[in-house]
């Protein structure tokens, strides 16, 4: 029987000593469990009808962002969001 380092499910049995310290609460390496998670947030994210987009800001706007979403104690995602939901609510008129 050879051991296959994809085989996560299976307990080792050829280990002989005992790991110190927290056992694993996952058994697939980080790398995997990260391409796991972001996986199921974008099927989250699909299913609650969100899409993602990405823009590049200049360094001072970003600080910007980020001190009005502080102020208002809100993520800069959300505060985004707004600003863009307020401009179109503005231009509807």
């Amino acid at each position: 029987m050879a051991k296959q380092d994809a085989d996560c499910i299976t307990l080792d049995l050829f280990a002989d000593t005992k790991k110190v310290g927290r056992p694993k609460t996952n058994p697939l390496p980080r790398d995997q469990q990260i391409r796991i998670n972001k996986r199921n947030q974008l099927k989250r994210d699909k299913s609650s009808g969100l899409k993602r987009i990405e823009l590049k800001l200049h360094t001072d706007l970003v600080q910007q962002i980020e001190h009005l979403a502080a102020i208002r104690c809100v993520r800069r995602s959300e505060l985004i969001e707004t600003i863009l939901q307020d401009y179109f609510n503005i231009k509807e008129i």
